[in-house]
Formats: C-alpha cells, sequence, structure tokens
C-alpha cells in the first residue's frame, strides 16, 4: 500500500509549511491527483486520517482535485484523453500511446489558521 507513504510524505509537507508560515491548525489539505497516478483515493483518505493524528492536521479534511489523464498518439501526432494507462487512442485504436498528464499528485494548497498576534 504505498498510499501510506504518500499520506506521510503530505504529512510532512505539510508540517514543513507550519513551521516556515506559522499556523497552527489546518482545517483542510487540497490535493491534486491524476486519473493515471494509481492512487486509491479511499486507500489515501483512511491513511491521512491515520498519519495526521497528533500533528497540525489532524482531524483536517482531505479535498481532492482530479486531474485527467492524456496522452500522446505517435500515429494520430495527437494529445488525447485516456482514462488508463496503456488504453488505446480513441482516434486510431493505436497503443501507441505516451502518458503526458495525470499521473501527477501534488498538494495544492492548504486552509489553515494562524495563532491570534500576541499569543
Amino acid at each position: 500500500m504505498h498510499e501510506m507513504s504518500l499520506a506521510e510524505g503530505i504529512r510532512g509537507i505539510v508540517e514543513d509549511a507550519a513551521i516556515a508560515q506559522g499556523f497552527t491548525k489546518v482545517n483542510a489539505v487540497v490535493l491534486e491527483v491524476g486519473a493515471l497516478s494509481s492512487v486509491e483515493i479511499e486507500a489515501l483518505r483512511f491513511c491521512f486520517e491515520v498519519v495526521m493524528k497528533g500533528t497540525v492536521a489532524e482531524g483536517a479534511r482531505m479535498e481532492v482535485d482530479p486531474i485527467a489523464g492524456t496522452g500522446w498518439c505517435m500515429p494520430c501526432a495527437k494529445s488525447v484523453a485516456i482514462d488508463q494507462l496503456y488504453d488505446p487512442c480513441p482516434h486510431c485504436g493505436s497503443y501507441q500511446v505516451q502518458a503526458t498528464g495525470g499521473t501527477e499528485m501534488r498538494v495544492k494548497a492548504l486552509d489553515v489558521q494562524t495563532a491570534p498576534a500576541g499569543v
């Protein structure tokens, strides 16, 4: 289950940002997750809840902005939409499609609270 290591990486990003920017609580973590990234969202949600315990992000929502899968069809010389890795080109049926988008996962935004001044 690589989702646990992904959740631990997210925790590291959140903790580093909390130190650098001085926030005290995270309400939500917004992720961009590509359709071709091989990330199981529900497994990531479970792991996220587990690894955020005892951190500034304990109880935070995990929001997901999906990124569509795209590829480059070599025979057609076109960018095409694909739902899964190794899908054929929807135009010509060729399997010579190189994934060009939707393979990524990244922290897009954090919804945070900061400590009141003087506290």
